[in-house]
């Protein structure tokens, strides 16, 4: 005799809303609803300096938006809360006009949390959705040992252009002239 397997349903944005706001964060992967416990104290601390260092570089030169931990929605199966997203001048009107932002900011930064299921969703899973939906540029910030990983999109592939840590310079295409190094981030 052949048993019966359950397929679970997919959850989709419009699920999100009964939801409970109790401190954790919610994201969607293909339909798949992912809990995340709020971040740490020095998790928070990384993304002001970050926050710091890109809106004091906007301040001098207004070529987009960022936006801290702001609601992504990708398509109805697909939300997520990076820590940190970028979305230049020209394309703020199409996907930034209400609440959340819709569609694929141009750059995406994620502080990881310690755990490897934390570590999964940050280079495996989160890394294919914002390839997938054409997030341009992903930085991966790894506090325990201090380093910034870059990837561009190439051929819809986040593929790594570099791991930088201590004196080594952060700049990106996306953001001229911009240029701050890892030890900028991690001072104590």
């Amino acid at each position: 005799m052949q048993q019966l397997r359950t397929i679970e349903p997919l959850i989709s944005i419009y699920d999100f809303e009964s939801l409970p706001d109790d401190g954790n964060i919610y994201e969607l992967f293909e339909g798949e609803l992912s809990v995340a416990k709020a971040p740490s104290l020095k998790h928070q601390e990384l993304i002001g300096r970050f926050a710091t260092i890109l809106y004091n570089y906007l301040d001098n030169n207004p070529i987009g938006q960022v936006w801290v931990t702001p609601g992504v929605i990708f398509d109805e199966y697909n939300s997520v809360i990076p820590d940190l997203v970028f979305v230049v001048k020209e394309r703020i009107s199409q996907i930034a006009s209400g609440i959340h932002i819709v569609g694929a900011p141009d750059l995406a930064i994620e502080i990881m949390s310690p755990g490897s299921e934390n570590v999964r969703r940050d280079q495996v899973v989160k890394r294919q959705t914002y390839a997938k939906f054409g997030v341009k540029e992903y930085w991966v910030v790894e506090p325990m040992i201090e380093v910034v990983e870059i990837s561009r999109l190439q051929e819809n592939v986040l593929a790594s252009v570099g791991i930088f840590r201590n004196a080594d310079e952060i700049s990106s295409p996306l953001l001229p002239d911009l240029k701050f190094t890892v030890k900028d981030i991690f001072r104590k």
